[in-house]
């Protein structure tokens, strides 16, 4: 899953991007508002994590425009300001989550994986496809009831297409989704990944299709 962070405290920053990528997700930061806005009319990102004060355009002002477009991306706002009415201001704006600083990053884990879980249109934390079972908080997977250690990029392909089976992504969605920016994406990284994935959970459970994309077949 691709993050757009917007931040401006360098200190608060690294920190948050270096937890999420952590718990596998890819992370873009940009320290103003004027820069969140062109990364979202440029990049298709999962979720957003919105600081209010920024330099250059506050926060809400992102967030209502953000909304006027109709971009419909779950955003979660970290901010200083504890105020209730401030947080009456970002909901209300179209915030779907608030986080008041300082946080600890397990609880900003958890908080992602709660939006995106909902944007899914998924109430249980556990994505499951037939026999495989996928555990997004603890990154386990299991088969069959077998467990299967995965690295962190396997994990986050095979989450992304396991979360919306049936669907097709092509090879670029998928580096998007693996690779934030000024990471370096070799030619043929997703193909290597699917390989080692159909290694581990079966040549037919990632099907190709042709000149398209990837995708995980629905299962009952």
């Amino acid at each position: 899953m691709r993050l757009l962070l917007v931040e401006d405290d360098a200190m608060i920053g690294e920190g948050v991007r270096k937890g999420l990528r952590q718990e596998g997700f890819a992370v873009d930061w940009v320290q103003d508002g004027r820069a969140a806005e062109l990364a979202l009319d440029n990049e298709a990102y999962d979720l957003l994590l919105l600081d209010l004060g920024l330099p250059k355009k506050d926060g809400l002002e992102v967030l209502a425009g953000l909304r006027r477009k109709g971009n419909a991306i779950p955003v979660l706002i970290l901010t200083a300001r504890d105020a209730i009415s401030e947080r009456v201001k970002g909901l209300d704006a179209g915030a779907d989550d608030y986080l008041i600083k300082p946080f600890d990053l397990d609880e900003l884990a958890a908080r992602v994986r709660a939006l995106l879980r909902r944007k899914a249109g998924r109430a249980d934390p556990i994505i499951q496809v037939g026999s495989l079972v996928i555990n997004p908080a603890t990154h386990e997977v299991s088969l069959d009831g077998q467990p299967i250690a995965l690295s962190a990029r396997e994990f986050a392909l095979l989450r992304a297409l396991a979360e919306r089976p049936g669907v097709v992504l092509s090879r670029t969605q998928l580096e998007e989704k693996l690779y934030g920016w000024g990471e370096e994406v070799e030619s043929n990284t997703v193909e290597v990944y699917v390989h080692s994935l159909r290694r581990k959970l079966g040549t037919d459970f990632i099907r190709n299709v042709r000149g398209v994309g990837y995708m995980v077949a629905k299962r009952p």
